[in-house]
């Protein structure tokens, strides 16, 4: 018999409820606010009183209204149909709402029930299995979707039977399971999982060893990001993070892409709506849209649903990486995740952290960052969770908590600078403030050295160094004037201008430069490396400055050519003889 309460009390979102029998933390539950049925969540629960944040406005809510428990916490629906779907952060299909806004209390199905799905079968009568194994698979779009044993079964269980392969829909059964003890139990296509525990139905867990190509230059060559890795992209507002997210996933070596809006603008949402169904895959030649699924909760939808949004992205990466698939998770922005967080700490009354964070903010941030990651499955396959997460902290404070928090649980920090942003130098990743600590990992190194070249990383912070010596030979030509320092201070500044405009810099608006294949960045980076390491012989910093624009001017022009075509071919001859004609020591 389910737990039945009435509302004692209502702050905003937070309705304390006066309950009859044993409730749970993080327990669903459904407010009646007369005949609309709102649902809601236990976040503390003190003696026989739970409080509990409701998911929509609370609105003509009265005391005495009646709050009903249903014994399970919030819950993801895994099942075959979920890509090229747009949900909310409760799984509500937008597609199917009506009208512009989300009706208090509207509730749709997140998949499509009465779809026939075309069922193989993988495993045989007789078959030991445990939560997670292989039963079958069904085409979804291009992606082999597989039917696992349920998360929830534990223990190990023997295929009693096993359906034919042909037509079903995602409610019949497909397979019957046997447990030690004899009893039986039916399995479909459909499963459900609470969105905030982990799936843990994996072997190992081993550290990320090889590299997600973005075709981001910036990342891919100066701050790798491993596959099964997590990072953020902090910034200050109009320093480009929403249009560096959307670049990496039109073009990340993923099988799946799940985005998480989490609390953003509706603008920013309706250009992604818009934008991916017309975008075709360069991966597989397919629309964009077939391999993603898109989570939305605006900044003006209920404020509750926030937190909900990215562990159910989250959730439904998981679900994917236990096919053995590479999965890239975003969300943008957990800042709008952790203020979320922080109006219920406040409502709760609780006591507050730095800037009224709650005092756990760190852990809640590092547990959820600890879902993603490279698992070996139980039949040997590999699969990954890649999360990418941005942060707008306040001011574009870089030292504010969620920034702070954040960088101890992320392995790669792409810092958005608002100086470069104002100069128009895209993507805003500052190349001295951000760093990816993967390439301390002895696993990526040996994958760099045999993907790319030999002591591919020594090369990464060889050019590191470089520009970091122009960013200090630049503060003395500004402090004491272009005469007032030698020329080689000029040649140095101009050396990291080099690597800045040719490899850090790229447009993500046009057809060919938005997207550079990790060989073509090898060889930009070799050549512009050469020439950087060379030493010229100057007249003067008026002949060294218009040397090097001129050299830029090739290179960007350069940029713009297909790879591999008779036009860049035709540069870099040019380019090549420019250098080599310049008498050098």
């Amino acid at each position: 018999m389910k737990t039945t309460g009435r509302v004692n009390g209502i702050i905003s979102n937070i309705v304390i409820v006066k309950t009859d029998g044993a409730v749970g933390q993080n327990e669903i539950c459904h407010v009646y606010c007369g005949t609309t049925r709102m649902m809601a969540e236990v976040i503390k629960v003190i003696g026989d009183e739970a409080y509990v944040q409701v998911f929509d406005s609370t609105r003509a809510l009265k005391i005495g209204d009646r709050v009903e428990f249903e014994g399970h916490m919030l819950e993801a629906t895994l099942a075959p149909g979920l890509l090229s779907r747009n949900y909310d952060g409760l799984q509500n299909d937008l597609e199917k709402m009506d009208g512009l806004f989300i009706a208090r209390g509207s509730i749709t199905d997140p998949i499509d029930f009465e779809k026939k799905w075309e069922y193989k079968p993988l495993a045989k009568v007789g078959d030991k299995v445990t939560a997670g194994a292989w039963l079958g698979e069904v085409q979804e779009q291009w992606v082999a979707h597989k039917i696992m044993v349920p998360f929830i079964m534990q223990g190990s269980y023997t295929v009693k039977s096993l359906a034919a392969e042909g037509s079903y829909k995602v409610t019949d059964t497909i397979a019957t399971l046997q447990d030690t003890d004899g009893n039986e139990y039916p399995v479909t296509m459909v499963q459900k999982w609470p969105v905030k525990q982990a799936i843990r139905c994996f072997d190992e867990k081993p550290r990320p060893s090889r590299v997600m190509e973005t075709g981001v230059r910036a990342i891919d060559t100066f701050n790798p990001l491993a596959e099964g890795g997590t990072g953020f992209i902090p910034g200050p507002f109009g320093a480009g993070k929403t249009v560096l997210q959307h670049a990496i996933s039109k073009q990340a070596e993923a099988d799946v892409i799940i985005i998480v809006a989490c609390g953003e603008r509706a603008n920013e949402v309706v250009e992604i709506f818009a934008e991916f169904p017309e975008l075709v895959d360069p991966h597989t030649g397919h629309k964009l849209m077939e391999r993603t699924i898109i989570i939305c909760n605006t900044s003006n939808m209920p404020v509750a649903a926030r937190e909900a949004s990215v562990y159910t992205g989250m959730t439904i990466g998981e679900y994917y990486r236990s096919m053995g698939l590479k999965v890239l998770v975003m969300a943008d922005s957990t800042s709008r995740w952790a203020q979320a967080l922080r109006e219920m700490s406040n409502r709760l009354e609780e006591l507050p952290g730095q800037d009224a964070f709650p005092m756990d903010l760190s852990a809640i941030i590092s547990n959820f960052y600890a879902r993603a990651g490279l698992v070996k499955l139980h039949n040997g396959h590999t699969g990954s969770v890649t999360f990418l997460g941005t942060v707008s902290p306040a001011g574009g404070n870089l030292k504010e908590p969620v920034t702070e928090s954040t960088k101890k649980a992320a392995r790669c920090f792409y810092a958005l600078s608002q100086g470069r942003a104002d100069s128009k130098r895209y993507p805003a990743i500052d190349p001295l403030e951000s760093y990816s600590k993967y390439l301390e990992y002895p696993e990526v190194r040996e994958y760099l050295d045999e993907h790319i070249e030999k002591n591919w990383v020594d090369a990464v912070y060889e050019g590191k160094t470089i520009v970091q010596r122009g960013k200090e030979a630049n503060d003395q030509i500004n402090i004491l004037g272009d005469d007032g320092v030698p020329t080689e201070y000029h040649e140095r500044f101009w050396k990291s201008e080099l690597i800045d405009f040719v490899i850090l810099q790229q447009d993500a608006f046009d057809a060919i430069d938005a997207n550079c294949p990790t060989e073509r960045q090898k060889m930009m980076y070799n050549m512009v490396l050469d020439i950087c390491r060379k030493q010229f012989d100057f007249a003067d910093f008026e002949e060294c400055s218009q040397y090097f624009k001129s050299l830029i001017n090739l290179f960007r022009q350069m940029n713009y050519s297909e790879w591999k075509s008779e036009q860049f071919d035709d540069y870099r001859r040019q380019i090549e003889k420019f250098v080599n004609d310049k008498s050098a020591k």
